[in-house]
């Protein structure tokens, strides 16, 4: 007689992207990749919301963009677990060709007539960082974290549009969208479960909710002359 063995079920290792938190630009300027942007006095209470809430969590590794607002984000996250915070050029915001101008309701910047020839494409988009190229670099830092963090929980700290980017990949929806419908709200966290190497659920929550402003929450109506949140 033989016996055969129950193979065994492949660890479960989850990675939490997690949006930096509100930035000081007072003069709402499309800040993109650029030095200099650091969290608000809010931000930094978003920042340490998210840490407390994680704070029970079997988190192995944290690893963050390196533009400020998202290392000041990860910080507290590293610290509360008593790791060294990692850097990852891959979690970078997408460049965009309004970086550095404001670009927002009611500025006259669609009036514009210099910039209708980066507007002619929303599909790839044409202003900015092709949204395929913003899936494969991700999708490589999330395998990257997932791998630092085998069998337990990683936290890995962007921005906005490269985070619901990858999720709208993950989760098999088109890539060009409504930016004002993203789902990635200031300090939220899009949760990525693998079995294995396998991606097998995505999830999301807001930690902060309570702190971010009504107009920045997802699905929100623009509104005219309101703190800005650029970049993101």
């Amino acid at each position: 007689m033989s016996s055969s063995a129950t193979p065994a079920t492949p660890e479960l290792t989850v990675v939490h992207l997690v949006r930096h938190g509100e930035v000081h630009n007072p003069d709402g300027v499309l800040y993109g990749r650029r030095d200099g942007y650091h969290l608000s006095e809010l931000g930094r209470q978003m920042a340490d919301r998210v840490a407390d809430h994680l704070k029970g969590r079997d988190i192995a590794y944290v690893v963050s963009s390196p533009l400020e607002r998202a290392q000041e984000t990860a910080e507290p996250i590293a610290k509360v677990h008593g790791l060294d915070l990692a850097t990852d050029a891959r979690l970078l915001e997408a460049e965009n060709v309004f970086e550095g101008k404001t670009f927002g309701v009611g500025d006259g910047a669609l009036r514009k007539p210099g910039n209708w020839k980066h507007l002619t494409n929303p599909f790839k988009p044409s202003w900015g960082e092709p949204y395929v190229e913003q899936v494969v670099r991700m999708m490589s830092a999330l395998e990257a974290a997932r791998d630092a963090a085998r069998g337990r929980e990683a936290v890995a700290v962007s921005h906005q549009l490269p985070i619901w980017i990858v999720r709208s990949f993950a989760e098999k929806r088109r890539l060009w969208h409504d930016p004002r419908r993203r789902q990635c709200t200031l300090a939220s966290m899009t949760s990525f479960t693998f079995q294995g190497d396998k991606l097998v659920s995505v999830g999301y929550s807001e930690p902060a909710r309570d702190l971010v402003p009504a107009h920045l929450l997802a699905g929100a109506k623009p509104v005219k002359g309101a703190s800005k949140a650029f970049g993101a």
